[in-house]
């Protein structure tokens, strides 16, 4: 396996050392391997788990909190995934189950209501781009 450091972390994911840091602090990921020297050990799926929180963040505007939440969601479907088959509690499972489905549901309308006011801003800016292109006609044709 190889050990990335968080400079080598930070330059992959585009987030500041400090980012990384507080990530793992509020356990948006885990803590790292360390060093005998105590430095951080990152590995690729450390760097391919922050690029999603990064990605997340960004393009879908989720808090930190929003973000928790989904991360939470999304390795109790995979852990419920890999689980099912061998699991003789059925019941328990599916009751896990509409619970995650639940959850998402509110995720996917809270995107809906985020993507709504995206396009809101949207609108309103190609108005404000078209006004500013009619007035630079208008000073050109003068």
């Amino acid at each position: 396996m190889t050990w990335l450091k968080i400079d080598d972390v930070a330059k992959q994911t585009g987030l500041t050392k400090r980012t990384v840091r507080f990530y793992e602090e509020i356990g948006l990921i885990d803590p790292p391997q360390r060093s005998e020297g105590g430095i951080r050990l990152y590995t690729q799926a450390d760097v391919e788990r922050l690029k999603k929180i990064s990605d997340a963040k960004e393009v879908l505007g989720f808090s930190l909190q929003e973000l928790q939440q989904f991360l939470k969601i999304s390795e109790s479907i995979e852990r419920h995934r890999q689980g099912y088959r061998a699991s003789p509690d059925k019941t328990g499972q599916m009751s896990e189950l509409k619970q995650m489905a639940e959850a998402l549901e509110e995720q996917l309308r809270m995107l809906k209501r985020k993507i709504d006011k995206m396009l809101g801003f949207q609108q309103e800016i190609e108005s404000l781009y078209a006004k500013a292109m009619q007035l630079l006609e208008n000073d050109r044709a003068n």
